[in-house]
């Protein structure tokens, strides 16, 4: 006979002001027992094979005959098999869709090697290659139980973009002559190199240095030539399509504002069309203010029903001089490194890094380190050991996502690329629990103003420090808006958070979370149903064994509340 026995650790009534509102909210710790339950032996869940999915689909059976329905991602669930609960990656995998991965045939296979997020730079190709792109993500969604989310990259400003038109990157040979210049023209000029906007060589004086792509190639300027701009090369290298030029002088970057609009119009109507396609995420280029961020989400929550976060990129010195602010008012960051190498010294990047991702944890935003993460890989399908230990800092940094570009968008080797951010970031996460190193924010700020807010935020410090010292398996975490689940991952605690959640969009914005296994499953105002309506669930798919402890977090308000609030850590025991 199972006997349950209880530790509650309560913090007394609070009697409020207004009776509508209900500050309820509980810990508990349980371990899950399995008697009575088959357990499934860990396997990978490959639902390529027939065996495998006619396993799923005993399941799928199972639960519409009990009348219960999980929403569980089909990788999670197959590497929580294989792995057990320490085992679960915790970085997520942001993975660029390009021409060399855009086949229903690619996107499943670089979604059963871990990808987390797909991203659509809008900067390259068509609006109908893009549309493919979504119905055929959503669908493997749907057809094959995946958790992608759709991430949309704007252009930007291209005030600083250039290009020489051929299809591929060109030589630049030292002494070499090359003409900078705003006038149009079809394909490609020998030397000469069009600049995409009229006034781009404003305020540039003879002798400046003019700089490629931070560095793949660098010119004097000799002449100007009305708008033009004619320069002799003084560090050979290579000539991207589309690179990105900056100017310097005496060393030092000349830094010139044209005063134009954050987006652009082909920006808004990229935004309109990801908005009428549910995408997830949209990403911001060339942020420079928190301004331009607050308009975007209060213009797409004007727009969509669902809940769009709005992530800014920060890759300009503008956006680095107002870093705070600008991460205060996003739902999220990138860290656009190649961009960011223009505007300041390659040696600053590293710092500059950790500093981003400090202030995001500290204001509870999920960050994305991005750029030139595994280059060579473009290329070639082994990285260089300076590439793996690049991703491996960035882990140890506890960045919440590792973004691909060419590597997938455009590079023969684009899920090799994958299995190595897959291996790289397990093993750090893995040498951090075993070395024990200390994951807690130093000197954490508060980040609620209302008592609600400040007494979730202490509930979940406290219930990681609990998961962490007790050595539980789990965390659970049943939420609407996913609030403490982002409250949680911002800890960074020892066991995978798995949050459950009613709202699909709140599932597809957690898988930019560290950490968080996000699982759709239909919740009601019954919190100890909930509970064990989903441990029933995760017993009956044969994932978790005999003693296996989770540690219980509820983040949702009841329907029928008291001008009195209660809350509690609860530790149960069930032997």
């Amino acid at each position: 006979m199972a006997v349950a026995s209880d530790l509650v650790l309560s913090r007394g009534l609070i009697i409020t002001k207004n009776p509508s509102i209900s500050f309820k909210s509980h810990v508990s710790v349980t371990p899950i027992l399995s008697k009575g339950c088959q357990t499934v032996k860990p396997k990978y869940c490959n639902l390529r094979t027939k065996a495998q999915a006619a396993e799923v689909q005993v399941l799928i059976d199972q639960e519409n005959k009990h009348g219960l329905s999980l929403g569980f991602d089909a990788v999670s669930e197959g590497e929580l098999r294989e792995k057990g609960f320490l085992g679960l990656r915790k970085t997520k995998m942001v993975c660029t869709i390009g021409p060399a991965c855009c086949s229903m045939e690619d996107l499943e296979k670089l979604a059963m090697g871990g990808m987390n997020v797909a991203r659509l730079n809008m900067c390259h190709n068509t609006r109908e290659w893009h549309l493919d792109v979504i119905r055929k993500i959503k669908q493997l969604n749907h057809e094959k139980l995946f958790c992608v989310s759709v991430m949309i990259d704007t252009e930007g400003s291209q005030i600083h973009v250039v290009d020489h038109g051929e299809p591929n990157s060109v030589k630049v040979e030292e002494d070499s002559i090359w003409l900078f210049t705003a006038i149009k023209f079809e394909g490609s000029r020998p030397f000469t190199v069009k600049a995409n906007y009229a006034g781009f060589s404003e305020g540039i004086e003879v002798g400046d240095e003019l700089v490629i792509d931070g560095g793949m190639a660098s010119f004097e300027v000799i002449e100007k030539v009305g708008n033009d701009l004619r320069c002799k090369c003084t560090d050979p290298g290579v000539f991207l399509p589309r690179a990105k030029l900056s100017f310097r002088r005496n060393g030092i970057l000349v830094e010139r504002n044209h005063g134009l609009p954050t987006l652009s119009k082909k920006d808004w109507d990229d935004i309109e069309f990801g908005i009428a396609e549910g995408v997830d995420f949209i990403a911001m280029s060339f942020v420079c203010d928190a301004d331009s961020v607050r308009h975007l989400k209060k213009y797409v929550s004007g727009k969509s029903s669902r809940s769009i976060k709005v992530l800014a990129k920060i890759e300009n010195l503008e956006s680095l001089q107002k870093l705070e602010e600008i991460v205060e008012a996003s739902d999220g960051i990138m860290v656009a490194r190649g961009d960011l190498g223009v505007d300041i010294p390659l040696e600053q990047i590293p710092t500059v890094q950790e500093i981003i991702i400090h202030v995001c944890r500290q204001l509870n935003k999920p960050v994305i380190v991005a750029s030139q993460l595994l280059e060579s890989m473009v290329e070639y399908p082994t990285p260089t050991r300076a590439e793996v230990a690049d991703v491996s800092e960035a882990v140890r940094q506890y960045a919440d996502a590792l973004m691909l570009s060419g590597e997938s968008a455009i590079g023969p080797f684009g899920q090799k690329a994958v299995s190595v951010l897959q291996m790289a970031s397990s093993r750090m996460e893995l040498w951090s629990r075993e070395e024990n190193r200390q994951s807690a924010l130093c000197g954490q700020r508060q980040l609620g103003e209302s008592l609600h807010d400040r007494i979730a935020e202490q509930i979940c410090n406290c219930a990681v420090d609990m998961a962490n010292n007790l050595g539980v398996d789990a965390i659970f975490v049943y939420t609407k808006h996913g609030h403490m689940a982002s409250l949680l991952s911002r800890n960074r605690p020892n066991p995978p958070i798995f949050a459950f959640t009613n709202d699909d969009s709140t599932r597809m914005a957690l898988n930019l979370q560290w950490g968080v296994i996000p699982v759709l499953v239909n919740l009601s105002d019954d919190m100890e149903t909930n509970i064990a309506k989903t441990i029933d669930l995760i017993k009956m798919k044969g994932m978790v064994k005999y003693g296996d402890a989770v540690l219980v977090v509820l983040d949702l308000t009841p329907a029928h509340v008291t001008s009195t609030a209660f809350q509690s850590i609860q530790v149960k025991t069930i032997v």
